[in-house]
C-alpha cells in the first residue's frame, strides 16, 4: 500500500524540478472528469505517454480523469508517477478521493494552495489541459509564479484551444508574460521545446 509523505502548509518545497534520481519532472493540469475512452482522457494518456518514453518524470494532482490518464500513459511507457493530493479532498461530495492506482509516490498536503504550490516548485515545466475552475486555479498561479520570476524560467504547455484566448488577452495586455508560454496541439510539440527548455531532458 502506498503511503503518502506528508507536508504542513509551511514545509517549503526544493526549487528544483527533478525528481531524486535527476530526471525532470513535468507537472499536468486538468479536469478530473474525463473517463477512458473520452478524446480529453485519451490525449491526456497520449502526453503522460510521450513525455515518460522522452526520460520526464510525469506530476499531477493524483486523482481521477487527466490525471490518472497522464498517470496510467507514462505507466505505460516505463515512466515513473507523482501525485499531490489534498486533505480537504478525503470527503469529496460525499466520497473520499484517493490517488489513483498509477501513482508511484503520493505527496499530501492540508490545503489546496499549498498543494498547488508544491506541483509548481517541484516541477521543471507544466501542461496545461481543458478544465474548470480548479484548473483555472492551477494555470492562474504557475503562470504568476513563472511570469514574477517567483521561480526559475519553466516552459508552460497550453494544450488544444480551450485557454487559448485567456492566453491571447493576457499577452496583449502584457507582452513579457507570454516569453515562457507555449500554445501547442501535439505531444510531439511538447517533446521538442521541453527538450530544449528543460535542463537535464534526457531521452
Amino acid at each position: 500500500m502506498r503511503t503518502p509523505e506528508r507536508h504542513s502548509d509551511t514545509t517549503p518545497s526544493p526549487d528544483e524540478g527533478s525528481s531524486a534520481d535527476g530526471r525532470p519532472i513535468v507537472c499536468l493540469f486538468g479536469s478530473y472528469s474525463p473517463k477512458p475512452g473520452e478524446p480529453l482522457y485519451e490525449q491526456a494518456y497520449t502526453i503522460g505517454q510521450a513525455l515518460a518514453k522522452a526520460g520526464f518524470v510525469v506530476a499531477n494532482g493524483g486523482y481521477d480523469g487527466i490525471m490518472e490518464a497522464s498517470a496510467k500513459g507514462a505507466k505505460d511507457a516505463g515512466g515513473s508517477t507523482i501525485g499531490v493530493t489534498c486533505d480537504i479532498f478525503s470527503d469529496y461530495r460525499g466520497r473520499p478521493l484517493k490517488a489513483n492506482r498509477y501513482i508511484d509516490r503520493e505527496i499530501s498536503h492540508k490545503t489546496v494552495l499549498a498543494r498547488i504550490e508544491q506541483m509548481i516548485e517541484m516541477s521543471a515545466g507544466y501542461v496545461i489541459l481543458e478544465g474548470g475552475t480548479g484548473t483555472l486555479s492551477e494555470f492562474g498561479i504557475v503562470w504568476e509564479y513563472v511570469a514574477k520570476k517567483l521561480v526559475r524560467p519553466r516552459p508552460i504547455f497550453i494544450v488544444g484551444d480551450f485557454w487559448k484566448p485567456t492566453v491571447e488577452r493576457v499577452t496583449a495586455a502584457r507582452p513579457s508574460h507570454g516569453k515562457h508560454v507555449h500554445c501547442v496541439q501535439t505531444p510531439e510539440e511538447i517533446i521538442a521545446i521541453a527538450k530544449a527548455a528543460i535542463p537535464r531532458a534526457v531521452e
